[in-house]
């Protein structure tokens, strides 16, 4: 068997050399990616919190529904008639009140988002209002007759002073829901209607047009 003898010269000049770069970042390169990174999130903030805002408002509207449907079924299952009550604060929340104007403690306020208001009836101010309550198949209860509520059918009525919670033909209800940034700008809209049968629908304003969800 032959050996191969290799030349301890031959073997130096064979050998790979690694370079290893300790080379980092430099001031001016940190620099400007800082820059950058503050550029982007100067365009990134704003919008991403205006979406923060819509979506306390929808979840809003959508709290408010689900309240609505509460205060119906409690309506029907007493005999009597229940409202709905605004209290405003920071934040505001939305309570049921029996006939007798006394909170109902078994069923939970709904709190709405911070920064969100509730409008009940027209003159809210919502962008394209009146278009968009002349689209309704229903004529609109307001605010000056009395509370939004529903009567021992689960219908809409409007309490006015005592015991007494008048139902009009083809009238229901509506609420605006709006919300303001840390500036206190508006920053979007959301409606909530209660048909005359009782049923509760929601719509998001989109800038141009009101949408159902």
């Amino acid at each position: 068997m032959e050996h191969w003898n290799i030349h301890p010269d031959m073997r130096k000049s064979c050998a790979i050399s690694i370079r290893r770069s300790t080379r980092g970042f430099s001031l001016l390169e940190m620099m400007i990616v800082l820059a950058i990174i503050v550029i982007v999130a100067g365009f990134a903030i704003p919008s991403l919190m205006t979406q923060v805002y819509l979506t306390r408002i929808r979840y809003s509207a959508t709290d408010v529904s689900g309240l609505l449907q509460v205060a119906r079924m409690e309506a029907v299952r007493k005999n009597s008639f229940y409202s709905l009550n605004y209290v405003a604060g920071t934040p505001a929340m939305v309570n049921v009140v029996d006939k007798n104007a006394a909170v109902v403690t078994t069923i939970p306020p709904v709190v709405l988002g911070q920064s969100v208001t509730s409008f009940f009836g027209s003159g809210s101010g919502a962008p394209g209002e009146t278009a968009f309550l002349t689209s309704l198949s229903f004529t609109a209860a307001i605010a000056s007759s009395g509370s939004p509520s529903f009567n021992s059918r689960g219908l809409p009525c409007i309490a006015s002073g005592g015991t007494t919670c008048v139902r009009t033909l083809n009238q229901g209800f509506v609420f605006f829901l709006s919300g303001t940034n840390s500036s206190g700008g508006s920053v979007g809209w959301s409606a909530l209607t209660v048909t005359p049968s009782g049923r509760c629908q929601t719509f998001a304003y989109d800038g141009a047009n009101w949408v159902q969800q």
